[in-house]
């Protein structure tokens, strides 16, 4: 026993010290039985009477420590060494009398001795052991030295090296298994903490849960889910594909279990039911959900099924659906769209009041006759300008309503960049050297050509606005040694952009410039979302740096790309 549970006796050690007081008066109980006996010899040469007396003694003893720990519950090991040593003094007795070493008597000493190995500490244990054995040596003697045998004293060792060996061992079992039921109890408490814990999140969930077996006999499930379906589920008892209004699920769940892999094109991942209201006799409303029905009241369930994996046999298996309102979620959606239109939309309204004004100025003042021809030249100008300017507006709003093609094939990156740089300096007039290109040769990506062009020619226009016009001055390189991503690295030689400038830099409508109209970061990273990349400006340290002095941060903005599945990729 170890000295944590000797200091601190669990219930375990009670129970253990009541088995032990029930166990002695049994015990007394047999030993007066032996009397009963038909021996001529009796059973351990003593005499009736002696034998009747101390068995008797040994009862009434064993009664009173019974009725002791019923009225005390405490005083655990006072109450323990006393029985025990009751136990010792009483077998001691019948041991004398009946003959000593020679007789079966000594064999009772293991009951007081594994009752103190199994409910005391090792040393009180081997303590107690010592005691005994030097007894059966002391009384061995006496009866060597009497009789004359020799046998005595050897057979007293014996016993007593016994004894120690039993203490020993049941002693380290009992602690073992103690140890084993503290443990045993403390996971205990934390598997009912932790399934409490789980009841109530469980019940505190949005989304309905619903635990089944293979037969779709539901054994469990949340408040929203009967919430959710509008109809009540008897756990033990429901099965959903005996409910006509739960029949869609039960089917798509079949579905699912017989391609456990893939699931079957045939059975969508949403399942539309319809609600109707079905009055009963008691005049209560009793709302059921049934598929077909009418049309104008539909709830849209997304479903999906977890196997619980279990090492039992398959009549123990279970399956977690859970259920998700799609209505909900397209309807946050539809208000995240309308919000987001709206706030574009007042920018927009913003931004066209600006080029409206000055238009409307300069129109009200050619209205006036007395202009010269210069004046009327700059007033022209100015109109011109700015139809210009709401031109170029609508035709980036335009732009980032176009959205990307589905299913294109991947196209090496190289050559497209290649293409798109090369049109870029024709048009803008720049050195060949200029703007630098390093990718490499046979790389895919999968991604709208017609966006790709706008994305990029958009960071070159923002890179040659700040770019000192050096040699290698703008620099376009791939970054493609992640496992499943590769990066486009666009870079100039000027100055960082600030951390507050930085923090609305994919804003609509915000920009540094007053020749831009605030939409082209802003379209380029909604275009790259629309094809399932990544645009972001970051501060990095890498090996091309050769205009920057080592460890030094150089900002980029860095377009992330998913890589085309392998089969896609050239051999």
């Amino acid at each position: 026993m170890s000295s944590s549970t000797s200091q601190n006796p669990n219930v375990t050690l009670w129970r253990s010290l009541k088995t032990l007081s029930v166990t002695r008066v049994l015990i007394a109980l047999v030993l007066l039985s032996l009397l009963g006996l038909h021996n001529s010899k009796f059973i351990w040469s003593i005499a009736p009477p002696v034998y009747r007396l101390i068995c008797s003694v040994y009862l009434f003893g064993a009664l009173g420590f019974v009725g002791l720990q019923m009225r005390i519950k405490q005083y655990f090991f006072w109450q323990l060494s006393e029985q025990v040593t009751f136990d010792v003094i009483v077998i001691s007795v019948l041991f004398f009398f009946a003959g000593g070493i020679n007789s079966s008597v000594v064999i009772l000493y293991l009951f007081p001795l594994a009752s103190c190995a199994i409910l005391a500490p090792l040393v009180w244990a081997l303590f107690l052991s010592s005691v005994v054995a030097l007894y059966l040596m002391v009384i061995s003697s006496f009866q060597e030295y009497v009789s004359g045998s020799e046998i005595a004293v050897s057979s007293a060792g014996l016993y007593g090296a016994t004894f120690l060996a039993v203490v020993y061992i049941v002693n380290r079992l009992a602690d073992r298994l103690i140890r084993q039921e503290e443990i045993a109890i403390q996971h205990g408490k934390n598997l009912r903490i932790q399934q409490e814990i789980n009841k109530l999140v469980v019940a505190d969930m949005g989304d309905g849960v619903i635990v089944i077996d293979s037969s779709s006999l539901v054994y469990a499930c949340n408040p929203a889910t009967q919430q959710m379906l509008g109809t009540s589920i008897v756990s033990g008892l429901t099965k959903l594909n005996e409910v006509p209004s739960l029949k869609p699920i039960a089917d798509a769940f079949y579905a699912w279990e017989i391609n456990l892999s893939e699931l079957s094109r045939d059975i969508p991942e949403t399942v539309a039911l319809t609600a109707y209201t079905q009055h009963d006799e008691s005049g209560q409303h009793s709302s059921v959900m049934v598929k077909g029905i009418r049309n104008d009241v539909v709830t849209h369930l997304k479903l999906r099924f977890v196997h619980v994996g279990t090492d039992s046999d398959d009549s123990d298996e279970r399956y977690i659906i859970f259920l998700q309102d799609a209505s909900d979620i397209e309807n946050q959606a539809q208000q995240l769209k309308l919000a987001s239109m709206g706030r574009l939309t007042a920018s927009i309204a913003h931004e066209v009041r600006n080029p409206l004004s000055s238009i409307s100025y300069a129109a009200s003042l050619l209205g006036e006759s007395d202009l010269s021809t210069d004046q009327s030249a700059r007033l022209v100008k100015i109109v011109n300008d700015n139809v210009v300017r709401l031109n170029r507006l609508i035709e980036d709003i335009l732009r980032l309503s176009r959205k990307a093609q589905i299913n294109i094939e991947p196209f090496l990156i190289k050559p497209a960049l290649q293409e798109i740089l090369q049109e870029f300096q024709e048009t803008h007039g720049l050195a060949t050297d200029i703007v630098q290109l390093t990718a490499p040769e046979k790389l895919r990506i999968r991604f709208d050509p017609l966006h790709l062009r706008e994305v990029v020619v958009n960071l070159l226009n923002n890179a040659i606005r700040y770019a000192s016009g050096a040699p290698g001055s703008i620099q376009l390189f791939v970054v493609a040694d992640l496992d499943d991503q590769l990066e486009l690295h666009v870079r100039d030689d000027g100055p960082g952009i600030t951390a507050e400038i930085r923090a609305h830099l994919f804003e609509p409508f915000y920009t540094t410039s007053s020749r831009g109209t605030g939409l082209g970061l802003y379209m380029a990273r909604e275009l790259c979302l629309n094809n399932g990349a990544l645009l972001d400006y970051e501060y990095r340290f890498t090996d091309n740096d050769t205009q920057n002095t080592p460890n030094q941060a150089t900002g980029r903005f860095v377009i992330t790309f998913v890589k085309p599945k392998k089969k896609y990729e050239p051999t």
